[in-house]
């Protein structure tokens, strides 16, 4: 073996990329092996996307096509933006993953069996009336059948495990055989299990026992027609690991907390897929990160909205369903002009509708979802990473302005991960928030001339006393002030103060030409398959570019008049329309849409076929 841990004897090919996906039943552990071998490839340095795809059911039949659970995962040299639309390689370990999946394989793909799984029970209540194996449906791809669990029974025969636990590592088994297939290193994650099975030493044993024998197994047996060296990424200097969007949120929440010397309050309720984030946190709670698992949605942004109130920085947490709960409370914040991050974590609606799945569907709610005159400020993260650029702007625009700000992230981002500077954390741009008068000079409603923010005075300050609550204020004092023309001044100034945020907008980059036939407007987790797309699109000479927005209320000043610029504006979008609908609405164009509602992410083959059709008419 060489250093790269391929033999010289190896037929290798060398590519610059590669999508996979692992699919299987919720038990046999898909989501642990398609996480450990995104980090793998990330140590090994690619660039990497992952989209992690759970089964709505909590418990789904083992062996149903309704329990497959997947990973699929792109990774390779610079610039890997989606993971992926069509799988190189699929690793199916039972006939229901293989059944879901096989209509997204291309033909010439790689495709791994655990044999052992395709008996006649299960065939049949994956609705296959034959075996694939044997009716010639698979005769366009490579099929490698592996009997693994009868070779993970063999390897750990002697562990004094039982029966179930021992077919629990198949997916480490599995693993191993991947790695060699990829010439991968299992030593990172042989010492990845060394920490997560501390306090078990049987199932340490046991797992890396399988993860050892299962590349032993590929290389002895040269299964495998050819291996696969990918290309590594070209990256900034730095430190990296890999993240999910959810972390990077919590990261970022913890960042914002520090940068501001404030205690973090984080107060949430557990919805799919938000969850995590709490989870995160809750690993850090100290006296200065402080995590409150509330009894329901309205509970948990009140307390939040409490906690911004005492002088803590203040956040929370949901997804669609939550949101909607949380929509009155939201009025509150703003009436009360405190700063809150509301991260909002989309997923397939309407009602419980695919939990797992993701969606670009609460926009709107987002925008107008409250009673009364409500305007808030709404971002939206652009990928994994990026939720942590966007969640610490988001926490700065908070306190800066005295508001609420609203964060959209989705499922597909929140889930998925992504190579992350960590640098990037230690280069924060300073926090400011309006400093507190002398207590004379005090007026809860004294705004600053720039920013229109209120003074930030935590409860039980000495001669800062103030009314705080959902009834209107004066204007000059801060007491209860029911008088129209009050009324009319106080609803002005605070979207006046929303409007103001646009001057932290920085100018709106262009991909491409800056002015011409088609522009791709894209907003939220459409980012990688736009640019992926518009960079293909360009290499075929097409005049087409693109623009991406984070910052949907207030929009940027220099949006119209670059839309202007361009023949035919483009907005693909995961629901029906909701972004494109606020073009209109604002600029008087007429967009033309590219919408999903599959509970799936678009791709950028979704994007460059719109694109193609529009040079085609």
């Amino acid at each position: 073996m060489g250093k790269s841990g391929l033999n010289k004897k190896d037929k290798i090919s060398h590519i610059d990329s590669s999508t996979i996906m692992f699919a299987g039943d919720s038990g046999d552990g898909i989501q642990l092996l398609g996480h450990q071998f995104a980090d793998t490839t990330a140590i090994a340095g690619n660039d990497l996307s992952t989209l992690p795809d759970y089964p709505s059911e909590m418990r789904a039949p083992a062996g149903s096509l309704g329990g497959v659970s997947g990973f699929q995962m792109s990774f390779g040299d610079d610039n890997v933006m989606t993971p992926g639309s069509k799988p190189d390689v699929l690793v199916a370990m039972n006939p229901a993953a293989l059944a879901v999946n096989i209509e997204n394989i291309e033909n010439g793909s790689i495709i791994i069996l655990n044999i052992d799984n395709f008996t006649e029970h299960s065939l049949g209540k994956a609705g296959y009336i034959s075996s694939p194996l044997d009716d010639g449906s698979l005769s366009n791809y490579r099929v490698i059948s592996i009997p693994v669990n009868t070779l993970i029974e063999t390897t750990l025969k002697d562990s004094g495990l039982t029966r179930a636990q021992i077919l629990k590592c198949k997916n480490f088994y599995m693993l191993g055989i991947v790695c060699w297939m990829y010439g991968l290193s299992i030593k990172p994650t042989i010492e990845w299990m060394k920490v997560k099975f501390k306090k078990n030493l049987s199932l340490q044993h046991a797992n890396i026992k399988a993860i050892t024998a299962g590349r032993a197994y590929a290389e002895s047996t040269q299964i495998f027609e050819a291996r696969f060296q990918v290309k590594k990424a070209i990256v900034m200097p730095g430190k990296y690991r890999n993240v999910t969007g959810n972390e990077a949120v919590a990261y970022a929440l913890i960042a914002a907390a520090q940068m501001l010397k404030k205690k973090l309050f984080y107060g949430a309720y557990p919805i799919t897929p938000a969850t995590d984030i709490l989870h995160v946190l809750a690993r850090y709670r100290s006296k200065n990160i402080r995590v409150f698992q509330a009894e329901d949605e309205i509970a948990a942004i009140a307390s939040s909205i409490g906690a911004s109130f005492t002088g803590a920085f203040a956040a929370t947490g949901t997804s669609g369903p939550g949101f909607s709960l949380k929509s009155e409370a939201l009025g509150l914040a703003v009436i009360s002009e405190l700063p809150l991050v509301l991260i909002d974590v989309q997923r397939g609606g309407p009602s419980t509708g695919l939990p797992t799945k993701t969606e670009q569907s609460d926009l709107l709610q987002a925008l107008y979802g409250r009673h009364g005159e409500s305007p808030m400020v709404v971002m939206a993260a652009a990928s994994s990473a990026d939720c942590f650029d966007t969640t610490v702007e988001a926490a700065r625009i908070a306190v800066k302005y005295m508001t609420p700000v609203v964060v959209l992230t989705n499922a597909f981002i929140a889930n998925g991960s992504e190579p992350f500077n960590v640098s990037k954390a230690c280069n924060l741009k300073d926090f400011k928030f309006p400093k507190l008068p002398p207590k004379e000079e005090f007026k809860p409603y004294k705004r600053d001339e720039k920013t229109l923010a209120r003074p930030w005075a935590k409860v039980g300050l000495a001669g800062y006393e103030h009314i705080i609550g959902g009834l209107e204020k004066d204007v000059e004092t801060g007491w209860i002030n029911y008088k129209p023309l009050n009324h009319v001044k106080m609803t002005k100034l605070r979207a006046e103060k929303v409007a103001r945020v646009v001057k932290e907008i920085p100018p709106t980059k262009i991909y491409g030409d800056q002015e011409g036939e088609v522009l791709v407007v894209g907003w939220g987790s459409t980012f990688g398959a736009i640019t992926t797309a518009v960079n293909e699109a360009r290499k075929m000479g097409l005049n087409v570019s693109s623009i991406h927005i984070k910052h949907l209320n207030p929009l940027p000043s220099d949006l119209g008049t670059i839309m202007r610029r361009f023949r035919k504006i483009l907005i693909p979008e995961e629901n029906l329309g909701q972004f494109r609908m606020i073009v209109k609405a604002n600029y008087l164009l007429d967009p033309i849409g590219l919408n999903k509602t599959e509970g799936q992410p678009l791709t950028s083959e979704d994007v460059l076929r719109k694109i193609k059709k529009l040079f085609t008419r």
